[in-house]
């Protein structure tokens, strides 16, 4: 899930994106309402997190001309501003959920995926980092565009989006990746990774080994 997080809090921002990231979300970031207008309009996110306390531009007023631009995007909207009035200004000038500070990690985490399976005519699909598998065709995407990607290097990737920054056994990888092969050799699959770490170069993801237990997708350091 691509997340915009617009929040000027520096600290904030960075344990936001460290805590969002290691559980699979994909975040950019900016501290400024009339960046995050132009983050938005740039590459359109799944979901927006909003302060509303910002320069530049006041978070309701970022909320308010994304509105009337015609973005649909999901926005919740994370702020001290905790009275039940605040509440309901910001859900009344387009917000689809409000989250006071200080939050529970799991429950913002609960609340992002609930948006995004909320958003019209959208179904959430394995992403992470900017990788993304279309749920119509199985292709793998970067941004929005096509990897050229072998078969088995594709299946390998799908498998590992599916549970991103969660290490996946070598045994399984070979399942998926070489179906009903038998006389192919489960080491094959040391192979087909190694292709895929090449093919991940100039991404923002990484496929890391870990001995003993698999391998996971990361954020690139």
């Amino acid at each position: 899930m691509n997340i915009l997080l617009v929040e000027d809090n520096l600290a904030l921002q960075a344990s936001l994106r460290l805590a969002l990231e290691r559980r699979g979300f994909n975040l950019r970031v900016c501290g400024r309402g009339d960046e995050a207008l132009q983050h938005w309009a740039a590459r359109e996110p799944d979901v927006v997190l909003l302060d509303l306390s910002l320069p530049g531009l006041d978070g309701l007023e970022v909320l308010r001309q994304a509105r009337k631009s015609g973005r649909k995007t999901p926005v919740m909207i994370l702020t001290a501003r905790g009275t039940v009035g605040d509440r309901v200004l910001g859900l009344n000038t387009g917000a689809d959920d409000y989250l006071p500070k200080p939050f529970d990690l799991d429950e913002l985490e609960a609340r992002l995926r609930a948006l995004r399976r909320r958003a019209p005519g959208s179904e959430p699909s394995p992403s992470f980092c900017g990788l993304q598998v279309d749920s119509s065709s199985g292709a793998v995407l970067c941004w929005g565009s096509p990897m050229e990607l072998p078969g088995r290097e594709a299946a390998m990737l799908r498998a590992l989006l599916a549970k991103p920054g969660q290490a996946i056994a070598k045994e399984r990888l070979f399942e998926l990746v070489f179906p009903g092969e038998a006389d192919v050799q489960p080491e094959a699959v040391e192979v087909v990774a190694y292709r895929l770490r090449k093919k991940l170069q100039g991404t923002e993801a990484c496929l890391v080994t870990l001995r003993g237990l698999g391998y996971l997708l990361r954020p690139t350091p």
